[in-house]
């Protein structure tokens, strides 16, 4: 029964290790990928001529950018969500910061999702025409004034920018932003005031570096990469060393593409019931997560529209699961997903009546241990007769001395008249062990506990307890409720559990505080429960003893 216990806190052990690396990398440097300027290319239509579909943009960068146009060169756009640069040179969205969600707890400064240094982040669309002048990434754009910003009371806001071809083909790009709406709409409105037909197609990327990228073992690391979902396959990671290896091209039709990270998310999502061809591109050190429409004639005289949506914005799975379907799975909870996604639902819940994510965990640990209350009582129940025989186990230990054979089969036989589960004792162990984890990936990846405080000094539950105070109490919790299991005959292995609190104390250190707030109130619940049974057993042996 030693031997069973020691080797599963052995277990939990290395998994707290997997899972404190895992953190520790989470919140490392970036690695930032090359320094050189790509060149960004989008994939055209499966019709298009072989040169126009190995690089499309590249020859018509030149004829669009003969329209240099007037205006600003960055086109700054603030909202109640965004504070955004447009670039002029391209449209690119070349900076998004959230004002709505800090960089850090010291540093409360809009955290910046996309940006034009490394490691390079942006998102960007053009048109490229089937051998005519078209705005794509080498297009200049004009601007009528450098600054645009949501006005209090309207709903909307509305970015145009302009290019006029030299065959007097003019097109409108606006960026539609919506108050307390992380999704941009983007248009391209083509007016076609030439005498011969306009055809072109529209592509829409995501441009990044590498950073951050690489599993943890257990996939125990908050995942960085591209993902696309297409009804038929649904979720699929396309990471940065699966873009090195091969490029992603299929037709899709009501899909969407995004880069993930930790707690963040940019996603292209085109018109529904409209087939678009995803691909990637790895350039310089860049890689390029996109899509480009079917070709489109505008006749002479005539106007057209392209249009996509651009979600820019935090991991949030109530306003994901409203954009698009399947957009929530980029709260990747990883092979935990089973778990970890009802403990979301139940602590999200919980925290709409009582209004704090620190109370939130303590109503679900309660929670949790009521599912499991029979389970844990009968456990404890076995734990609890285990430490009433521990001084026949000792005598049984004297008379057999070194003879562990002959000495464990007469343990069977004490287990056996004593109606024992020496096995008993390993069921909340194993218990814990996977709503640990389950926890630890809801902690991880849910944006809605990003930055939320407790009581006190716990300001921030994803983050470590700054002053260590919840994880000393952890493991005070762990030698009280060591008091009250059955000591390990063996002393070394009675040293070992000994130490196991303080080895147990050191991880929790560095582990987010809502993960230790949860272990304390599970462990003082545990306490509670295995001294109330413990005390009961005791009473019935004393009645049987006076009777």
């Amino acid at each position: 029964m030693e031997n069973v216990r020691l080797f599963l806190f052995a277990a939990l052990g290395a998994l707290l290790l997997l899972l404190w690396s895992a953190w520790q990398e989470d919140y490392g440097q970036p690695v930032a990928g090359g320094d050189e300027e790509a060149s960004p290319v989008a994939a055209a239509p499966e019709d298009a001529p072989e040169a126009e579909r190995s690089s499309p943009a590249d020859g018509a960068g030149e004829a669009s950018q003969a329209e240099t146009g007037a205006g600003p060169d960055t086109i700054r756009v603030l909202t109640d969500l965004f504070d955004i640069r447009i670039d002029a040179n391209g449209g690119r969205i070349a900076s998004a910061r959230l004002r709505q969600h800090t960089v850090s707890m010291e540093d409360e400064s809009p955290f910046p999702l996309l940006r034009p240094e490394s490691p390079l982040f942006v998102a960007e669309a053009g048109l490229v025409g089937d051998g005519v002048p078209a705005p794509d990434a080498g297009a200049r754009w004009r601007a009528e004034q450098a600054e645009y910003r949501l006005s209090e009371g309207d709903d909307a806001l509305v970015v145009p920018l302009t290019w006029t071809g030299d065959n007097g083909v003019e097109i409108t790009r606006r960026y539609v932003f919506g108050r307390d709406d992380y999704v941009l709409r983007v248009e391209h409105r083509v007016r076609n005031a030439s005498e011969s037909p306009y055809r072109a197609y529209q592509y829409a990327q995501l441009r990044r570096e590498e950073s951050g990228s690489g599993q943890a073992f257990l996939g125990a690391r908050s995942y960085v990469g591209g993902v696309i979902f297409t009804p038929e396959d649904r979720y699929q990671k396309y990471d940065f060393g699966d873009m090195r290896d091969s490029d992603l091209s299929r037709d899709v039709t009501d899909g969407w593409l995004a880069f993930i990270q930790h707690y963040f998310v940019a996603a292209w999502i085109p018109p529904r019931e409209h087939t678009q061809r995803f691909y990637t591109r790895v350039r310089h050190g860049e890689y390029v997560l996109g899509m480009s429409s079917p070709w489109q004639s505008v006749a002479p005289g005539g106007e057209a529209t392209y249009s996509s949506q651009l979600f820019i914005g935090p991991k949030d799975q109530d306003r994901l699961a409203a954009i698009a379907e399947g957009l929530e799975l980029t709260v990747d909870y990883g092979w935990f997903t089973v778990l970890s996604k009802p403990l979301f639902i139940a602590l999200d819940w919980i925290h709409g009546v009582v209004g704090n994510w620190g109370w939130a965990i303590i109503i679900l640990t309660l929670g949790i241990k009521a599912v499991f209350y029979k389970l844990s009582e009968t456990s404890y129940r076995s734990m609890a007769r285990m430490r009433k025989l521990q001084p026949r186990m000792q005598q049984l230990k004297e008379r057999y001395g070194d003879d562990r054979q002959g000495m464990n089969q007469e343990l069977m036989k004490l287990y056996k008249e004593e109606k024992v589960n020496p096995l008993g004792g390993c069921l909340p162990i194993l218990i814990q062990i996977p709503v640990f984890i389950a926890l630890y990936w809801v902690l991880l990846e849910s944006v809605e506990l990003r930055h939320a405080p407790w009581v006190l000094w716990i300001r921030d539950l994803s983050s470590p307890d700054p002053y260590y105070i919840l994880p000393l109490i952890m493991g005070a919790t762990m030698l009280l409720q060591q008091q009250l299991n059955p000591a390990p005959m063996d002393p070394i292995q009675k040293r070992l559990m000994t130490f196991l609190p303080v080895v147990f104390t050191v991880f929790f250190l560095f582990f987010p505080a809502g993960l230790v707030l949860y272990w304390v109130t599970n462990n003082t619940l545990s306490i509670l429960q295995q001294w109330l049974i413990t005390r009961r057993i005791e009473g019935e042996e004393a009645k049987k003893r006076a009777s």
